[in-house]
């Protein structure tokens, strides 16, 4: 069974991750959506705590951290609550480590994981995302096709976050018999990148349009075994993700309408403020222990059933955690600027920057990971 209290070292991380996110991040929201900038020291300082890189093995230079899906749940969230946008930035460099520790070979972890132990934040990404009408990330059309010794790919991805500073880009992409990830260093031929995307949400971090166009790449840059788990990594990351923006939303809108006052009393204790705000934190609750179910079997290893590459109960959880904790985001965020009222449209107060980003969950595949 699932145990629904983090263990004393769990809770301890989750303590510095929200102190820091409290600290650092949170007033330097506004800023950064405004300039579409993060400023670099708040970059450094993350980077410092060895969120990022501390599951990479102490042979390569890491701390060899086991990868906890159910402790990235837990920063992910504090990081999200600060701002999710920082939050993606610092977070990008494991949608990279976290794959090849998991299915990579001895070569391809010396090749990735020497670029992301040293003393300064190192850019990572991946490419999921494609700019069609019903995109699923099991019917790719992106293509990998196979040629001698090399694969030859073809397609167009978006939503890729620092892709021009990446030092490696995971690409997913459909092969003949499967859906399959390739490492890509920034700059291989056949590989563009395009201007900065203007997003709705999400302005502080960069994300843009890749071109595949026959682009070749060794068959060793491709990685062995089922992308189920990896997937199911990242939906419950996006769902941790969401639950930080509906918290920081609601937590806002909650003290708020303490302080506020109409006709003599806070508008707290006006019974349809209460009751949504109640809503609120019960749908909050309810989308974090799903998130926290899924991440325990992720951990648990009940990704496949060993042998046969039959998918069971992480995936069917993990899906049922981001579509839910998605559409909470939505309710949510939504429900706290009108608990503000007209306040709430104006950028004075951050609840409208969560309305934007809590918008783009429903299209942000494979934004994260855990």
């Amino acid at each position: 069974m699932p145990s629904f209290q983090p263990t004393e070292e769990q809770q301890l991380i989750r303590d510095t991750v929200a102190a820091f996110s409290r600290e650092q991040i949170r007033p330097l929201a506004r800023e950064s959506d405004e300039s579409g900038q993060i400023p670099s020291a708040i970059i450094q300082q993350a980077w410092d705590l060895g969120l990022v890189q501390s599951p990479i093995p102490e042979a390569f230079g890491g701390s060899g951290e086991i990868p906890s899906a159910l402790t990235g749940v837990l920063i992910c969230e504090e990081l999200a609550w600060g701002d999710l946008s920082i939050a993606v930035h610092l977070l990008a460099p494991r949608l990279v480590i976290q794959p090849v520790l998991a299915l990579g070979n001895a070569a391809q972890q010396q090749q990735v994981f020497s670029a992301y132990t040293g003393q300064h934040f190192t850019a990572g990404t991946a490419a999921v995302v494609e700019p069609r009408f019903g995109f699923d990330v099991n019917e790719l059309a992106t293509t990998a096709t196979p040629q001698a010794n090399d694969f030859l790919l073809n397609g167009t991805k978006c939503f890729v976050p620092l892709a021009t500073e990446a030092q490696h880009i995971l690409v997913y992409a459909r092969t003949q018999d499967a859906l399959s990830a390739f490492i890509i260093p920034r700059g291989t031929p056949g590989l563009t990148i395009s201007e900065r995307e203007k997003n709705m949400g999400l302005k502080a971090v960069a994300t843009y349009e890749l071109t595949l166009d026959n682009c070749r790449v060794p068959a060793s840059a491709r990685l062995a075994g089922s992308l189920a788990p990896i997937l199911n990594r990242s939906r419950v990351a996006l769902a941790s993700l969401a639950v930080g923006v509906a918290r920081a939303a609601f937590e806002y809108a909650r003290d708020y309408a303490k302080e506020r006052r109409a006709f003599g009393s806070a508008i707290a204790q006006k019974q349809a403020i209460a009751f949504m705000l109640a809503e609120m934190a019960l749908e909050i609750d309810a989308a974090r222990l799903l998130t926290w179910e899924a991440a325990w079997k992720i951990d648990a290893g009940q990704d496949t059933v060993a042998g046969t590459g039959t998918v069971s109960g992480a995936t069917r959880e993990a899906c049922i955690a981001r579509n839910y904790a998605t559409t909470m985001a939505l309710k949510v965020t939504d429900n706290a600027l009108q608990v503000l009222g007209g306040h709430g449209y104006i950028r004075d107060h951050l609840v409208e920057l969560w309305v934007r980003n809590a918008r783009g969950f429903a299209t942000l595949e494979g934004l994260a990971i855990v």
